[in-house]
C-alpha cells in the first residue's frame, strides 16, 4: 500500500458469531469485545512524585449476543443446562465481514459459557422484533485478524 492509498473503514452489520465450529448468522448486535489490564501501583522510598505503575491481571467483559427470536432454541438451551448443573464451555468467534461476505476481522474468545438469558419484553403497543439476549463469560478474548 503506499501512502497515496485511503482505506476505507469496515461497516459493523454484516458479521457471524461462531460457537464452537456452528456459524449463528442472524444475530441483532454483539457487543462486549472489551479487554482490560488492571494497573498495579508501587511505592518506594527516594521516589515521591509517582507511584510505579505495572500491568497487572487481564479482565474480559462479558459477550452479549442478541437476536430475533425464533423457534430455534439452541442457545437458550445452553444456558438451561448451565441452570441444572452442566457446565458446557465452548469456543467462538465473532467474525466481521465485508459487503461481498468476506471476513475482514476476526475475534477468538476460549471457554465461554452463558451466564445471563434474557426474554424479550412484550407489549401490546409495539411492533419491534422480540430480542433475545444471551450474556457470555469467558477466560481470554484475541483478535486475529
Amino acid at each position: 500500500m503506499s501512502t497515496g492509498d485511503i482505506q476505507d473503514p469496515f461497516v459493523n452489520f454484516n458479521f457471524k458469531v461462531e460457537l464452537d465450529g456452528i456459524i449463528r448468522v442472524g444475530f441483532h448486535e454483539v457487543s462486549g469485545l472489551d479487554a482490560t489490564v488492571d494497573v498495579m501501583e508501587h511505592r518506594e522510598g527516594g521516589w515521591n512524585i509517582t507511584p510505579y505503575k505495572f500491568p497487572g491481571q487481564a479482565k474480559f467483559a462479558n459477550i452479549m449476543l442478541k437476536w430475533g427470536m425464533t423457534t430455534d432454541t439452541e442457545l437458550y438451551d445452553w444456558h438451561r443446562q448451565i441452570v441444572e448443573g452442566d457446565i458446557v464451555r465452548k469456543n467462538g468467534a465473532v467474525l466481521l465481514l465485508d459487503r461481498r461476505g468476506v471476513v475482514t476481522s476476526r475475534w477468538n474468545f476460549v471457554r465461554a459459557w452463558p451466564t445471563k438469558y434474557t426474554a424479550p419484553p412484550l407489549t401490546a403497543e409495539s411492533n419491534d422484533i422480540a430480542i433475545e439476549t444471551l450474556e457470555l463469560v469467558h477466560e481470554g478474548l484475541e483478535r486475529v485478524q
